[in-house]
């Protein structure tokens, strides 16, 4: 993809993190509710990019930021979460700058993703929970070769309190 980059997520990058959800953090504050909540501040931000720092030491974690390159901003995220290491398997969450949708980057990042960082981390099969409603992110899913093998039944609580139903889409390596 060319003038953007993926690079894993550490305590460099807190500004730019910080910045791109606080744009976005109406939006993401249902599905992306922990980060949102951890990242209030910059100085939140920098202490939620040291935990990251530790849990990708760990194994258990690891988030990736999209990069223009030509402004050097962040513009999307995709992390790994939810890990299993005994299949070995892993949940993938994404989200893009409401202001770059629509233009493929998500997409391409997210095959990039599946591509290269699969075979590192040696992932067999890789999940996705969305809301039904999210028709962007399961048409994401789709394009990227996952399938949906479910829907799970009051599986999250949104920041309202609100329970759920969550699409489950997978993906076999």
């Amino acid at each position: 993809m060319e003038g953007y980059k993926i690079k894993l997520l550490t305590t460099k990058e807190s500004s730019l993190f910080f910045e791109l959800i606080n744009k976005n953090k109406n939006r993401l504050e249902d599905f992306f509710a922990g980060t949102v909540k951890y990242t209030k501040t910059i100085e939140d931000s920098i202490e939620y990019c040291k935990r990251v720092d530790e849990r990708v030491k760990e194994k258990v974690y690891f988030p990736y930021l999209i990069i223009d390159e030509t402004i050097n901003k962040a513009i999307g995220f995709i992390d790994f979460k939810n890990i299993d290491w005994d299949v070995p398997k892993a949940e993938l969450g994404a989200f893009i700058d409401v202001s770059y949708e629509g233009k493929g980057i998500i997409t391409g990042s997210f095959k990039y993703i599946l591509e290269n960082l699969v075979n590192e981390h040696q992932f067999k099969k890789l999940f996705c929970r969305i809301s039904a409603e999210n028709k962007r992110s399961i048409s994401l899913a789709l394009r990227c070769g996952f399938e949906q093998e479910g829907t799970l039944k009051c599986d999250y609580r949104t920041t309202e309190g609100v329970l759920v139903d969550l699409n489950y889409y997978g993906r076999i390596f």
